[in-house]
C-alpha cells in the first residue's frame, strides 16, 4: 500500500494510507543495518571463522559489540554458531541461507560506497 499526503481546503495535511508497522525496507535494515552487523556478515562470506579472528578483523568493534551483534544476527537466523573445541573452548560462526542472501546487497552497498568515495566524518556519525 502506498502512502501519499492530501491537502484540505483549509491548507491542513494528512497522510493516507499510514503505515502502522515497519516497511520491508525497515524490517530488512533492522537485521543488516545495526552497527557492525553488515561487516561481520561480509567477514563470514567465504568461510566459517573464528571469534577472536572475526574481532580481528573488524578492529575497531570490542569483543563484547562482536559478541552481541552475533548473537542477535544468531537469533535471528543469519548466522550459525558451532563450538569446535571444549576445552579451551573454540568457537565459529558461519552464515545460514538467509545470511549468504544478504551478500548481494551488502556488495552492492560496498560498490556504491568505493564508487561514490563515501567518506565518513564527525558529521556523518
Amino acid at each position: 500500500m502506498k502512502s501519499s499526503i492530501k491537502t484540505d481546503s483549509k491548507g491542513r495535511k494528512k497522510v493516507l494510507n499510514v503505515c502502522d508497522e515497519p516497511c520491508a525496507i525497515e524490517k530488512g535494515m533492522r537485521i543488516i543495518g545495526g552497527k557492525w552487523k553488515g561487516s561481520i556478515i561480509y567477514h563470514l562470506k567465504d568461510e566459517p571463522v573464528r571469534f577472536n579472528d572475526l574481532a580481528r578483523m573488524l578492529g575497531g568493534a570490542s569483543k563484547k559489540m562482536v559478541d552481541q551483534r552475533l548473537k542477535e544476527l544468531e537469533i535471528q537466523g543469519m548466522v550459525i554458531r558451532k563450538v569446535i573445541n571444549e576445552r579451551p573452548i573454540a568457537v565459529t560462526y558461519e552464515l545460514t541461507e538467509l545470511g549468504r542472501s544478504a551478500l548481494s546487497i551488502l556488495d552492492q552497498l560496498r560498490e556504491w560506497s568505493e564508487s561514490n568515495n563515501i567518506e565518513l566524518n564527525a558529521n556523518s556519525l
